[in-house]
């Protein structure tokens, strides 16, 4: 009976230890929350958010303008859709961009869809993944419909 005590004790001590709680995504960003000078100028849209939200140096704030583009964006983890020049008033540019992990732990991801010239269809998903702690650098494809980040990353598109 003792050693079920014990075993029990372990397992509940590993259960609620730092380290199971290490791998959990980061929190998103929350308005007035504050952010380094860093991502100065990077947008973020979390999850659930009717509006991304800009960082001013200092804290994060919503976004004025109603139709934002950023070649600095931040993601938090969870997927964050942004649309591209597939659609009206798109939030980001084609080209080549680099998402630098902002952990050692965070790997970032996206996956693309594009409208199919002269239709009204997408193209199947073109996805990208880097390495644990690892910088990505990936090309955002012309006529980009939508595009799906994850990881805590911090995206930018190259000049």
């Amino acid at each position: 009976m003792l050693r079920f005590i014990v075993i029990g004790a372990t397992v509940a001590a590993f259960a609620s230890s730092p380290v199971a709680v290490a791998n959990a995504d980061p929190v998103a960003p929350q308005t007035n929350a504050s952010c380094s000078a860093e991502l100065k100028d990077a947008l973020t849209l979390p999850a659930g958010a009717t509006a991304p939200m800009v960082c001013d140096g200092v804290n994060w704030q919503p976004v004025a303008d109603p139709y934002p583009m950023s070649d600095e964006w931040l993601s938090t983890g969870p997927v964050m859709t942004l649309h591209g020049e597939g659609r009206r008033n798109p939030m980001l540019e084609s080209g080549r961009w680099t998402a630098t992990p902002l952990t050692p732990e965070s790997t970032c991801g996206a996956t693309q869809f594009a409208v199919v010239s002269g239709t009204p269809t997408l193209t199947p998903p073109k996805s990208d993944r880097g390495e644990p702690g690892r910088t990505l650098t990936l090309e955002v494809v012309p006529r980009l419909f939508t595009i799906e980040l994850t990881g805590d990353c911090l995206w930018q598109r190259l000049p």
